[in-house]
């Protein structure tokens, strides 16, 4: 009888531990049961969004970067300032710059309408609205890994120290990645996220104006048209030629020391990912397919899973 019993429970558990396995795994096929029509309703709000603003395809792009560095992709930095909430938005790397809330609002007020109940995460929305962004600016597509879960908390402190700067040297931009779990290759791929979009003044100024080793002499002098030494901080600049078309023209830049940031540049400056820099800007398929890997490779950090965090209601508030 005890025998009988043990072996029982022995299934018993085993079935927990699978059942457990099984909700803490992302896969692309999360919602084909839940909410079957919840992926073209996504990709649907954010066609249009671009069309009306291409830029916004960058914006929405960086908002799933920024919130995957924060203690992982779960759509923290979605959180609006509350008494239990010191809001990411808050955070250096984010304040007056992160935008496309609203586009994120409109999705997630659609896809529930569609799946008659909040079914989607924000962290979910995030991360496939990055991915169709990208498509609908010319890039590749990837099949975006689904079933994480929004926190119920966010830290502006880990915001302020987490998210790589723009005026980062090689050997740091390296260790934020690594620290991410990301190596050499992933920092230089997810970095030509900047062939899309715009940056402000207020992080260039010292580039365009003080760097002289790594910068060519004519480019520097094209964006201090657009940046004074002093005022117009929310000035916007390209981060390459072509900021609304997802091609290989960022690293062509590098390439030409034409980095608009000093971490763009520190890419390419005689440091150990000169030669993945070189690779990118030969061969536009290459870049595409680790680009592509990349990006799941960063949703898949710590990702909130199961039992584990909520689903909310409202992107920008805790249930």
């Amino acid at each position: 009888m005890a025998s009988s019993s043990g072996c029982y429970l022995c299934g018993l558990l085993l079935l927990l531990a699978i059942a457990a396995t099984a909700s803490s795994t992302l896969s692309p096929s999360y919602y084909d049961q839940v909410c079957p029509n919840a992926l073209t309703t996504i990709k649907r709000v954010v066609e249009a969004a671009v069309s009306r603003e291409r830029r916004m395809g960058a914006s929405l792009l960086r908002l799933h970067f920024h919130d995957c560095f924060v203690n992982g992709c779960d759509a923290s930095l979605l959180l609006d300032s509350s008494p239990s909430i010191d809001s990411e938005k808050n955070a250096a790397p984010n304040v007056n710059s992160a935008r496309g809330f609203e586009v994120i609002d409109q999705i997630k007020s659609e896809v529930d309408e569609v799946c008659g109940r909040p079914a989607v995460s924000c962290a979910d929305i995030l991360a496939v609205a990055a991915r169709d962004s990208v498509v609908a600016l010319g890039g590749p597509t990837w099949e975006v890994q689904l079933g994480r879960r929004d926190s119920t908390s966010a830290s502006r402190t880990m915001a302020d120290t987490d998210i790589p700067s723009p005026f980062m040297d090689l050997p740091a931009l390296i260790e934020k990645f690594k620290n991410q779990g990301l190596d050499e290759e992933d920092l230089v791929a997810l970095s030509g996220a900047h062939t899309l979009g715009f940056a402000q003044c207020r992080v260039f100024r010292n580039r365009i104006y003080n760097e002289s080793n790594d910068i060519d002499p004519e480019f520097a002098e094209q964006r201090r048209s657009s940046c004074p030494g002093t005022g117009g901080d929310a000035n916007l600049s390209p981060l390459d030629p072509t900021p609304a078309y997802f091609d290989i023209s960022y690293f062509t830049n590098l390439k030409n020391n034409k980095g608009l940031l000093h971490s763009d540049q520190q890419l390419f400056s005689g440091g150990s990912t000169d030669e993945i820099v070189l690779s990118y800007n030969s061969d536009a398929e290459e870049f595409w397919e680790d680009f592509a890997e990349s990006m799941v490779k960063m949703g898949n950090i710590k990702p909130l899973t199961g039992n584990q965090g909520q689903v909310r209601l409202n992107c920008r508030n805790v249930n």
